[in-house]
C-alpha cells in the first residue's frame, strides 16, 4: 500500500434521515481511508452520513479529525470518539480548517451544507488558491440535477473554463482510488486572498 494523500476530507449530511443506500456509501468511505491510510477530516457531527463515515473510519483503524463550530457542537451532536476535535467561532472557519487540513476532498450527498462546502472548494480552485482533487460521488443519481444545472451554467458561458477540470464526477467510490492515486501538488489555500 503507498500512501499519497495523508488526509481525505468528506463534505456530507447531517441529517439523520436520509436513506440507507446513502449511509452505506458513508461506511464503505470511512472503511476506505482506513484501508488507504488516509485520516478523516469531516465536519465533527456524530449524526447522520456524518457518524457513519466517522464511525466506519473509527472502526478500521483511521485516524478521524472533526471540525464544528461552537454554535453547531450540541445541534450536530459532536462526535466525542474523535482522533481530534477542532472547535471553530464560525462556518467560514470550519471550511477553512478543513481545507488546511486536507489533501483531497470528497462530496457524498449532502443538503444545504454539504452545497456551500463543495462551492466553497470549487470556487477557491478556480481561484487558484489550490490545486486539491475536488471529487464528487453520484451515488444513485442524487447529483443528477447539480450536475445538469452546471451543465446549463457552463452552456450559458456563466463558468470560467471548464468545471469538469476541476471536479471529478464519479458514480460509485471504486473509481475513487483512481482519482487518488495521482500525487497532489500540496498548495494551502491562503486565507488573506479569501
Amino acid at each position: 500500500m503507498s500512501v499519497i494523500f495523508k488526509n481525505i476530507c468528506v463534505f456530507c449530511a447531517a441529517s439523520p434521515n436520509v436513506g440507507e443506500v446513502y449511509k452505506s456509501v458513508a461506511r464503505d468511505m470511512g472503511k476506505l481511508c482506513a484501508d488507504e491510510g488516509w485520516g478523516l477530516v469531516y465536519g465533527g457531527g456524530h449524526r447522520g452520513l456524518m457518524g457513519a463515515v466517522a464511525d466506519s473510519a473509527l472502526a478500521h483503524g483511521a485516524e478521524v479529525i472533526g471540525v464544528i463550530p461552537r454554535y453547531l457542537k450540541d445541534k450536530e451532536i459532536a462526535h466525542t470518539g474523535v482522533t481530534e476535535l477542532h472547535t471553530t467561532e464560525t462556518m467560514h472557519e470550519r471550511q477553512m480548517k478543513m481545507a488546511e487540513l486536507s489533501d483531497a476532498f470528497v462530496v457524498l450527498p449532502g443538503g444545504l451544507g454539504t452545497l456551500a462546502e463543495l462551492f466553497e472548494v470549487l470556487t477557491w480552485r478556480q481561484l487558484g488558491l489550490h490545486d486539491k482533487p475536488i471529487i464528487l460521488v453520484n451515488v444513485d443519481g442524487y447529483w443528477d440535477s447539480l450536475i445538469a444545472m452546471l451543465e446549463h451554467a457552463a452552456q450559458e458561458r456563466f463558468l470560467h473554463g471548464d468545471y469538469r477540470k476541476m471536479l471529478e464526477i464519479l458514480e460509485n467510490l471504486k473509481e475513487l482510488l483512481i482519482i487518488l492515486g495521482k500525487t497532489p501538488t500540496k498548495k494551502d489555500i491562503q486565507p488573506d486572498l479569501l
